[in-house]
């Protein structure tokens, strides 16, 4: 479909801007997947989510640019890491290539830990 660089970073913005709601671009995300044609697919997003026409096009033409449905992340808290200089700069590099931000980079180093730790455990 799109580029899985607006699942990811542009939608994140969006839906932090509040200008777009997760609910409704997943619910046109998986009408297109079902090969519901534009139309119809209109038709029940508005009245799913008492939406006008064009409010359901928006989301619908959002949508087209997903290649999977919008991720609801948990809510986050600042916290601040020492990491020696070097181990900083490797993870500011792969933000920087990948398009990720550090918080995504730890969370997923932490998640891949915890997984290694229940396996021991």
């Amino acid at each position: 479909m799109g580029s899985s660089n607006f699942s990811s970073l542009q939608g994140q913005i969006l839906l932090a801007a509040g200008r777009l709601h997760v609910g409704e671009l997943n619910a046109a995300h998986h009408l297109l997947q079902r090969g519901i044609r534009l139309p119809e697919a209109v038709r029940r997003l508005s009245r799913e989510f008492d939406l006008s026409g064009r409010q359901a096009y928006r989301y619908l033409e959002q949508a087209t640019e997903l290649d999977r449905p919008v991720e609801v992340s948990e809510a986050t808290v600042p916290i601040t890491l020492k990491l020696p200089a070097r181990t900083a700069r490797l993870v500011r590099a792969y933000a920087r290539s990948s398009g990720l931000t550090i918080g995504a980079i730890v969370t997923r180093a932490l998640a891949a830990f915890q997984g290694t730790q229940r396996k021991r455990g």
